[in-house]
């Protein structure tokens, strides 16, 4: 069970860990802002469509901060200092102070970084149902899009194993293992139960998605806010895989996308 719970965790892309992040750039650990050495941290794994949420709201605003890959085989373990939490991502101030759960840190980081302008809506009840939304169907809409098919999940399985970090052994056997648990029992039973194929479920979402814009450039209006970058990191996940291309054609999400990507600091 504790294998199956971490595949199910295990998704997409990322970066090297332990490096230090500002407008793109690799910088020494031991340099912090002010000179004071210490930095934010996230602890995170690269194939986590939660913690694409928490790199892009960071890029968007520029924080420097520290990313820490986990082994993905013993998450639990590397992040106890969280207590009972056992996942990531994991925010971690410079003061010590931990946060966990993508959407609760990118409110907190929004908060301590930004004043809460992204959260800050003039519609509270039309932004929390939205977040929800968001929460509930993209991040659900993930799985399907990359083991959906037999050979799709194949691939996505092999290059998880490339990119996150596990022992010798380990990463061979979920290379292989990872597969059929993936593709078998997970991302087929919800293909299943939703009745459409994965590229289909995506293009409906989106369009559901950008038709609440009424018009303007984002959910957030002419301005990007939590929501759109909460849907964003879970589409931005997907990016580094081929199954990518079979959102490239839906042409109000992509160009929202792009306008989202265009405000990061990379």
């Amino acid at each position: 069970m504790v294998f199956v719970g971490t595949v199910k965790r295990l998704m997409m892309v990322g970066t090297v860990a332990g490096d230090t992040f500002r407008n793109g750039g690799v910088r020494d650990r031991s340099m912090g802002q002010n000179g004071a050495g210490v930095l934010p941290r996230l602890h995170m794994l690269h194939t986590c469509p939660f913690c694409w949420k928490i790199r892009s709201l960071a890029e968007h605003l520029d924080i420097e901060h520290e990313r820490i890959q986990v082994n993905a085989m013993k998450t639990k373990k590397e992040l106890k200092f969280a207590g009972d939490w056992g996942k990531v991502p994991v925010w971690t101030e410079a003061d010590g102070e931990v946060v966990v759960d993508s959407t609760p840190i990118m409110k907190h980081i929004d908060s301590k970084y930004n004043e809460g302008k992204l959260w800050s809506s003039d519609d509270e009840q039309r932004r929390d149902e939205w977040m929800e939304w968001v929460d509930t169907k993209l991040s659900k809409a993930t799985i399907p899009i990359l083991y959906g098919g037999f050979f799709s999940a194949l691939k996505t399985t092999r290059r998880v194993s490339q990119l996150e970090t596990f022992g010798f052994f380990s990463k061979r056997i979920y290379a292989w293992a990872g597969f059929p648990i993936m593709w078998g029992f997970i991302a087929r039973s919800r293909v299943k139960k939703d009745g459409r194929k994965p590229k289909q479920l995506w293009h409906d979402l989106l369009t559901e998605f950008t038709n609440e814009f009424g018009g303007n450039a984002f959910f957030g209006g002419s301005e990007p806010d939590l929501v759109d970058f909460a849907a964003f990191g879970y589409m931005r996940s997907i990016s580094p895989f081929p199954q990518f291309s079979q959102l490239e054609d839906h042409a109000s999400g992509m160009a929202w996308y792009r306008r989202v990507e265009a405000t990061l600091n990379v």
